[in-house]
């Protein structure tokens, strides 16, 4: 449809995915009506923070927010935070809210993200978090201020990036993964044991290969708190917080009766439509890639920010009218001293090339080719090195002729 100044577009999930495509829908012209609709209460903010810079204490609130309230206001948005969307009728072009109002809409953009993967059971236990959240943060913080063990559940990119924050703030950390390396599903086992090897480099515990049987626990007056993690081997750490980071699942559950495909996120075609009038943006997007011919879906900051803009600018286009969403992905994670960054999609069982620096320095690059075609490049504290090999990943050059080159 054609979208004017008496449409109604309302834009579901308010963090980053949200708010970028409320600000495309203004910057392409749109001047009709927009609702923005968080379930949280605060103002868009930036998560990958959460885990480093606020958890460490070295930034304040100021320096998460997205877009100062200034800027927000400019938008001239109908903002509803402090309310989850709890149903959706795509036919019917109608949302409920948590407090009972039914919005009528003309088109909608999906981006309710994601959350956190609990271990079973645990809820009731105090000392026991996910970390998603700013709430989730400060609690995270004020119980590691008054301790000194810390069990790390995971040891993905959040997990990883939660032990070295805390083992920078002096905390006796061990981190338990149940796969025998870590990230290995992402990196393979050799830059994955570069990754554990980095964890031990700054004295955390890595217990790989090992699952979680239970948490251990006592009563301390107020109800049940955790004191210890008990592995599948008999082993029992003790703890005194626990975080579990054992990824996330998309926030789709209110999209039950939708009208809307669900399963592992929102499937869309390649131009992000899920439906005729709505288009779906971040953690929570399955999406047709042309690029590789298959679905895919991305849990990564910069994805969630293109894929944003992408996705507005594919509704006012209207579905036969817009283009193909087909990114080349980028993400990072700062772990201790040392800035990780991926382009591209490596597989486990790629190949891999190291072109620049060493392993053993934890300072180098390294390329993924699959069937000749060079796939991913991978740095550690090498970022400009790294994005030499962007246009090379883009291109889908070979795997020789990128190791042939040695980008400025």
């Amino acid at each position: 449809m054609v979208f004017d100044t008496s449409s109604t577009i309302a834009v579901v999930g308010a963090s980053l995915a949200g708010l970028r495509a409320a600000e495309t829908l203004r910057a392409e012209g749109y001047g009709g009506r927009i609702v923005l609709i968080g379930a949280e209460i605060h103002e868009p903010y930036d998560r990958p923070p959460l885990s480093k810079q606020l958890l460490a204490g070295s930034w304040g609130l100021d320096r998460v927010r997205l877009r100062d309230p200034e800027k927000i206001a400019a938008l001239g948005l109908d903002l509803r935070l402090g309310h989850a969307a709890t149903a959706m009728d795509v036919a019917g072009h109608t949302l409920d809210l948590d407090d009972g109002d039914r919005l009528e809409f003309d088109g909608a953009v999906v981006a309710t993200g994601a959350h956190a993967r609990t271990l079973p059971d645990t809820a009731h236990l105090a000392g026991v978090h996910t970390l998603r959240t700013l709430e989730d943060c400060f609690a995270i913080g004020a119980e590691l201020s008054g301790s000194s063990r810390l069990v790390v559940v995971g040891a993905g990119f959040i997990g990883s990036e939660v032990a070295a924050t805390c083992r920078g703030l002096g905390v006796e950390v061990t981190v338990v993964e149940a796969l025998p390396v870590p990230l290995s599903r992402v990196l393979g086992d050799r830059m994955g044991a570069v990754c554990a090897a980095l964890h031990a480099d700054h004295g955390v515990d890595v217990r790989a290969g090992v699952g979680v049987s239970r948490l251990v626990s006592e009563d301390s007056g107020g109800g049940a708190k955790v004191t210890g993690v008990a592995l599948v081997d008999g082993t029992v750490i003790p703890a005194d917080v626990v975080v579990v980071g054992i990824g996330v699942a998309p926030t789709t559950q209110w999209l039950a009766d939708s009208g809307l495909e669900v399963g592992d996120g929102v499937r869309a075609d390649a131009t992000l439509h899920a439906a005729d009038d709505v288009v779906v943006a971040g953690d929570l997007a399955r999406w047709f890639d042309n690029r590789l011919g298959s679905e895919i879906r991305i849990e990564h900051w910069t994805n969630a920010a293109e894929q944003g803009v992408a996705a507005a600018r594919s509704l006012l286009a209207g579905r036969g009218g817009a283009d193909a969403y087909s990114p080349v992905p980028y993400f990072w994670s700062d772990q201790y001293d040392t800035k990780i960054q991926v382009i591209g999609h490596p597989r486990p069982d790629d190949e891999i090339v190291v072109v620049e620096g060493s392993l053993e320095e934890r300072r180098f690059v390294a390329l993924y080719g699959r069937g000749g075609r060079l796939t991913a490049a991978l740095g550690f504290s090498r970022p400009r090195q790294l994005m030499g090999f962007r246009p090379l990943v883009e291109a889908g050059v070979s795997l020789d002729e990128a190791r042939g080159q040695q980008p400025a």
